[in-house]
């Protein structure tokens, strides 16, 4: 099993910064993908910012030039750097990572098996 613990989230005012951390657990698992997303209060969840285990980024549009999607393979921890953040920033925002098909602990795992984090608010407003 993989676990995500997320942190950094918080209360900040319009045009201020936070940066979220997301740490995966689960030792011999090779994780493939990490992300965030976030689900604002009565919309879907939507996704924000992917990194590949390569470093390759995709952004939502609504946060390109603003936030940075950051990883360290060593510690399989990916990070979100949130510049100039706007009151539509606001949600829960989850971190996600899945994994390279394999055998892990005596159990087969698909390629793409994702595990998801409990989630950390932001909020911003004045």
């Amino acid at each position: 099993q993989v676990q995500l613990v997320e942190s950094g989230g918080g209360l900040v005012q319009p045009g201020g910064s936070l940066k979220l951390s997301c740490a995966a657990s689960g030792s011999g698992f090779r994780i493939r993908n990490m992300g965030w997303y976030r689900q604002a209060p009565g919309k879907q969840r939507e996704l924000v910012a992917t990194i590949t285990s390569g470093g390759s980024r995709n952004y939502v549009d609504s946060v390109k030039g603003r936030f940075t999607i950051s990883r360290d393979n060593a510690k399989n921890t990916v990070y979100l750097q949130m510049n100039s953040l706007k009151s539509e920033d606001t949600a829960v925002y989850y971190c996600n990572a899945d994994l390279y098909a394999g055998l892990y602990r005596g159990r087969f795992y698909p390629e793409g098996y994702a595990y998801w984090g409990q989630g950390t608010q932001v909020t911003v407003s004045s």
